[in-house]
């Protein structure tokens, strides 16, 4: 259903600190180079076409998150859901939420809600019964 998720950053040696390990504990890898010359970094699972992005802002203005935003990364299990919440908090995220079964979204739903760096929400749940 999606082509991609585009978030911005101040700073992407930063981010690419951050996101590699972090989206790595569920499967997603990045996909371009190491070369300065990259306004973005792009992540992807294996054989999938659907992208997250992080990227600086094409009109050179700040970056900034917004009021209402998530990005929410499917996990197979509780304990990557774990893992996630757990790589975050180590490089420096901020918690929103640490990992729960959240019923008042549906029975099974297992998720985790952190901000990176620059302050985007982004959550990761698992939606299987364990």
């Amino acid at each position: 259903m999606l082509s991609h998720v585009m978030v911005g950053s101040n700073d992407l040696a930063r981010a690419r600190e951050f996101y590699d390990p972090l989206l790595g504990c569920i499967g997603l890898y990045r996909h371009d180079d190491d070369d300065n010359d990259h306004k973005w970094l792009c992540y992807a699972a294996p054989q999938e076409r659907t992208l997250f992005l992080v990227c600086s802002p094409l009109d050179q203005n700040a970056a900034t998150h917004g009021n209402g935003t998530l990005v929410a990364f499917r996990a197979h299990s509780h304990e990557s859901v774990d893992q996630f919440h757990a790589i975050g908090m180590t490089l420096g995220a901020t918690d929103e939420g640490a990992p729960a079964l959240r019923a008042q979204y549906h029975d099974y739903f297992y998720g985790a809600y952190l901000r990176d760096p620059d302050g985007n929400k982004l959550c990761c749940v698992c939606h299987d019964h364990i």
